[in-house]
């Protein structure tokens, strides 16, 4: 197990009194806890808020108080946030959602020695609307209900709503002068991509993936014209170009795109190319703008005239674009990590990185000595790839992996939990507000007991790769398969199948941490003074952070100016590219970090303060696009 620091905001749960749920008054105790609250920030002198507050209480606050996402640990904390932004704010108007299901007020023991009563509400606010959370706990059996951890997150600006149900767009042909022919929709919608005549796109989408497509889509509904630009030559060859045998990790009920659901009938995990042509279907249903084949030469920002000038590339043909905002929806799989070590040219076999590999077959490998270094979810997919094409593979392993089966370990992620059950059936962006609202320390936290569940119910799978000679890493704290994602982006593998092919000794695992020392003309030379014979070596290193990602497209000016990203920052929010460093720079590179919530994040989109409706507009969508949009986990190498 890696050793902690203190960045990774490792805590200790409260432990509270054991509580029968027969026996409480969950909607009862909720709303008076609500009551309290609204009378607390309606005080116009400051007013202590250790009568609903717990010493050692969370506060979540997503674009409410301040144009960010922010957590707040600590009672005084707390006030000192509330106080100097509530003036302004005007948080109130709390009403309890008591509905049906997860919505109803409730007591929860999601550990042992934690009970809690969990209560969904919704608030106004100068600015507009949103949803909370809110997770109350008693000190001692009879004390008084407070707030362990409060969370709140703005959904709809008040002048800025989506064009949906009697809002929707009429549809019609619009009359003209009497001179000019009335254009169609397919005359429309050319004019429309194509920008010409001063036209300009207020938000230019670099990556036509789930989140650029997602933002286009919710920005579009709110009137807000954008550009994606695409290098591919169709939407959906993100996923259409990679590996043959490539499915989604990921429930297709936690996979959603804005406005167009999966049908009942999608299977439960999607094939790369299905996925792919969905994509591909919903950006043209959605009436998306987008420019395939296009590529980024180079992007300026004006401090004075608010606006970037961006030069690219469209089927050959130089455009020149001046939007108001930059939104980078690439991914973090843009720029793969690839080493090269010494004797590496005088190597007479095929080496190259995951990321190009589509097919075993295309490498006629029945009979071949394979090496795939890397052992996360594509050095997994690849190695069982090569072996059902007869191919002799070794998986080499530096450090240790985590492993959760597909069959044992993954349902019981809380995404996963009921999500084959229509009979609760709960409003997904309400399950969203669920799943992201406790801070990540206190998520993390619980995360070492349902590891510890995931590792029981797993210990056969277990056992077999230990004994096989597989080293498992459980994450810092022991907190499994998020504490890995949130601080490193991968490191894990979700069994497929591959983790019986290793138990089996079909597949043969080499440690070395020291990794590679070279190459010879047909072995891989490793630093313990050992060798593996190699035919064709795969390198699953994984991928270069997104900061270098932009520094390839938008420049050394811009990239400079950014963050590395993952790990947690001194808040307990997940480290970002875009650190408020440009008002109009904002990075939308999703990564998986949970299934239910559609797409928490893996690099946030930071809302600085708007000064004009479009960045409202662009602000206050970047956090529902957070929850609706979705980098799955097979993405994660």
């Amino acid at each position: 197990m890696p050793l902690a620091n203190s960045s990774d905001h490792i805590i200790q749960l409260p432990t509270t009194p054991s509580i029968d749920p027969e026996k409480v008054n969950a909607s009862k105790i909720a709303r008076e806890w609500l009551l309290s609250l609204e009378a607390y920030l309606s005080k116009t002198r400051p007013v202590l808020l250790d009568g609903i507050f717990h010493e050692d209480s969370w506060w979540r606050d997503m674009l409410v108080l301040e144009w960010d996402f922010h957590t707040v640990n600590g009672i005084h904390r707390i006030e000192c946030f509330i106080g100097k932004n509530q003036p302004r704010v005007r948080l109130g108007n709390f009403c309890l959602r008591n509905g049906n299901g997860k919505c109803k007020p409730k007591m929860e023991n999601p550990v042992p020695s934690l009970h809690w009563l969990t209560a969904m509400f919704s608030f106004k606010c100068a600015f507009g609307c949103g949803s909370g959370v809110v997770y109350l706990t008693q000190k001692s059996e009879g004390a008084k209900w407070k707030a362990y951890s409060v969370y709140v997150a703005l959904q709809e600006l008040h002048h800025c709503k989506e064009r949906l149900g009697s809002r929707r767009p009429e549809g019609t042909v619009d009359f003209t002068d009497g001179i000019h022919s009335r254009p169609t929709w397919t005359e429309r919608r050319k004019i429309e991509v194509e920008f010409h005549d001063n036209s300009q796109p207020a938000v230019l989408i670099i990556g036509a993936g789930q989140a650029g497509l997602n933002l286009a889509a919710r920005l579009k509904a709110m009137g807000l014209f954008c550009l994606i630009t695409e290098k591919n030559s169709r939407v959906g060859d993100n996923w259409r170009k990679r590996y043959r045998t490539l499915v989604t990790h990921d429930h297709a009920e936690t996979c959603h795109m804005a406005y167009l659901p999966f049908p009942k009938t999608w299977p439960k995990y999607t094939a790369k190319d299905k996925l792919a042509d969905w994509l591909e279907a919903y950006a043209s249903i959605m009436e998306l703008n987008i420019w395939l084949n296009s590529e980024v030469k180079i992007a300026r920002y004006d401090e004075s005239s608010k606006q970037w000038t961006v030069s690219l590339l469209w089927d050959g043909v130089e455009r020149i674009l001046r939007p108001r905002h930059i939104v980078w929806c690439a991914g973090h799989l843009a720029l793969p990590k690839i080493p090269t070590f010494p004797g590496q040219s005088t190597y007479k076999g095929v080496v190259y990185h995951a990321s190009e590999h589509a097919d075993a077959g295309q490498h006629c490998p029945n009979g071949k000595h394979v090496v795939i270094v890397g052992t996360g979810n594509s050095g997994h997919d690849i190695a069982q790839d090569f072996y059902e094409h007869g191919a002799r593979v070794t998986m080499l392993q530096r450090g240790g992996t985590y492993v959760l089966t597909e069959k044992h370990g993954l349902p019981l992620l809380p995404e996963n939990a009921g999500i084959d059950d229509n009979s609760d059936s709960v409003p997904l962006e309400e399950t969203d507000a669920l799943s992201e609202s406790l801070p990540w320390p206190v998520t993390l936290a619980l995360c070492v007991d349902l590891t510890k569940q995931i590792a029981t119910a797993d210990k056969e799978t277990l056992v077999g790769l230990e004994k096989a000679g597989f080293k498992l890493d459980f994450g810092i704290d022991g907190a499994g398969i998020l504490r890995l994602i949130v601080s490193r982006g991968g490191g894990y593998y979700i069994d497929f199948g591959c983790s019986q092919l290793i138990i089996d000794g079909k597949i043969k695992v080499k440690n070395c941490p020291e990794g590679i020392a070279g190459f010879a003309e047909r072995h891989l030379l490793l630093s313990d003074g050992s060798d593996l014979e190699a035919d064709i070596v795969v390198l699953a290193t994984g991928y270069d952070n997104m900061r270098e990602s932009v520094r390839k497209t938008l420049g050394d000016n811009v990239a400079d100016r950014c963050n590395d990203v993952w790990g947690l920052d001194d808040e307990g929010e997940i480290k970002t590219v875009s650190d408020q460093i440009f008002l109009h720079l904002e990075i939308q590179s999703i990564a998986d970090l949970d299934a239910h919530n559609q797409a928490r994040f893996g690099d946030q989109v930071v809302i600085p303060i708007f000064g004009s409706w479009e960045e409202a507009c662009l602000f206050a969508e970047s956090i529902r696009v957070l929850w609706l949009c979705k980098s799955l986990q097979a993405n994660l190498g």
